[in-house]
């Protein structure tokens, strides 16, 4: 999974800057559309950290988790167009929701302005230490003797996690179910 920062209305925050010599001149908030302790938020509270160094001004970070991130897009474009709220998203909020559900609260492309990558998460297959399997080939063959037996976590639905879960379930010939968490840290 691709993690994006995105600062929403990036040309209004160009706008302010032009404006105001001295931007920022008050703190910014950063909205995380998932739930503390994830990677996102994580990463976002890094990278927020050398930011604010840098800016000289607090960051102030906001979880507003939520329907596959859409529900902290969603506040984020609603926000000021004044250069003082930022979005960190990822797949799920830009990429598969616009996709998957006909009525957003905001348009993914129209709304915001990608500035850049600020990490990359891969997907990971782990299972409890009680399952007896101890490679790929041995866990495909194990959840194939009880379909539909056997649950996976995800951060929730439109997540890469669920996605990269369900073209494995797809390729592999397995039924697993689907358990979808608000957010990466719940489903750990």
């Amino acid at each position: 999974m691709k993690l994006l920062l995105v600062l929403v209305q990036l040309a209004m925050v160009c706008t302010a800057a032009a404006q105001e010599t001295d931007y920022p001149t008050r703190p910014i908030k950063q909205i995380v559309p998932f739930p503390p302790g994830g990677g996102v938020d994580i990463v976002t509270r890094i990278v927020g950290a050398k930011w604010s160094e840098f800016l000289g001004q607090p960051i102030i970070v906001e979880n507003r988790p939520g329907a596959g991130g859409t529900v902290g897009a969603d506040a984020a474009a609603k926000a000021a167009g004044d250069g003082y709220t930022l979005l960190s998203c990822g797949v799920a909020s830009h990429g598969v929701s616009p996709a998957l559900y006909n009525k957003l609260g905001y348009d993914a492309i129209k709304d915001f302005a990608p500035v850049g990558i600020i990490g990359k998460t891969p997907n990971v297959l782990v299972v409890h230490p009680s399952v007896p399997a101890r490679n790929l080939r041995e866990f495909i063959d194990y959840v194939k003797a009880s379909p539909g037996k056997y649950n996976y976590a995800s951060p929730g639905y439109g997540t890469s996690p669920q996605m990269t879960m369900e073209l494995f379930k797809l390729t592999a010939g397995v039924d697993l179910v689907h358990i979808p968490y608000k957010g990466g840290a719940p489903a750990l």
